[in-house]
């Protein structure tokens, strides 16, 4: 891989209590990974990329900002799992809910013409569930994003 080739390769998220974190997300079925970097970080595998949860203040320190106040509002962020229908995305918007995240928004049909919901995770960390018919699905559960 080129240096100059931007490649977003890890997102980490702060979270209260690595515990609850590792289990709404094992619940969710991400599979985790890297176990031998120690009981500090949990690191899941999350297709071509990897997801980590790390300690909300610990996080904050390593990046030398502010550990709070903390938001209470919209981040500016959301993580989007995209589903091969909108059976998927109801199933999956479900088991969030049934491992302890907060639906923001039900599934329903969108404008840009696919069809989603959102949920909190328990830290509030906010996902978007969707079935996008314009961006096909790699058998690995990667996107195919067109030209």
């Amino acid at each position: 891989m080129s240096a100059d080739r931007a490649c977003l390769t890890i997102v980490t998220l702060g979270v209260d209590d690595l515990a609850r974190g590792i289990r709404f997300y094992e619940t969710l079925g991400f599979v985790r990974r890297a176990r031998g970097s120690g009981n500090g970080i949990a690191f899941f595998a999350a297709g071509g990329t990897a997801l980590a949860l790390y300690p909300w203040d610990l996080l904050a320190e390593d990046a030398s900002v502010p550990a709070g106040p903390r938001p209470s509002a919209f981040r500016g962020t959301a993580l989007a799992w995209n589903c091969p229908s909108p059976a998927v995305v109801d199933e999956m918007l479900a088991k969030a809910l049934s491992a302890g995240g907060h639906l923001l928004k039900p599934a329903q049909q969108v404008f840009w013409g696919g069809y989603s919901g959102y949920f909190a995770d328990p830290d509030g960390h906010v996902w978007e569930v969707a079935h996008n018919p314009f961006f096909p699905q790699l058998d690995d559960g990667r996107l195919a994003l067109p030209d």
